[in-house]
């Protein structure tokens, strides 16, 4: 979608990427290369306008949401006062293991 806000025809990105992330599996499935998708995008000329985006785009934080805030409250409202109770927190510091009835 970068590439569109850049002036490309999103159809005509799609298929570019689509082209190369068949050669990409080529590489990766018949001659047990590595994925050499990033790499191939970059080396793309119709793909230029945004190389200098493609760390920012590519950076897994803006791929998360708020799955980081999810798992903070998931464990604070679940499993921390589930450890707390006597059972668990007699296995965790014995270092065994407990079935937790939820």
């Amino acid at each position: 979608m970068a590439i569109v806000k850049k002036g490309g025809d999103r159809q005509e990105a799609h298929e570019k990427i689509r082209v190369l992330s068949h050669e990409a599996a080529h590489q990766v499935k018949n001659l047990g290369l590595e994925n050499d998708l990033i790499e191939r995008v970059q080396n793309d000329p119709y793909f230029s306008p945004i190389h200098d985006e493609m760390e920012q785009l590519l950076d897994p934080q803006t791929f998360i949401g708020c799955a980081p805030e999810q798992v903070d409250n998931f464990l604070k409202e679940w499993v921390e006062p589930a450890l707390a109770e006597d059972e668990p927190k007699g296995a965790v510091s014995a270092g065994g293991k407990v079935a937790l009835h939820v």
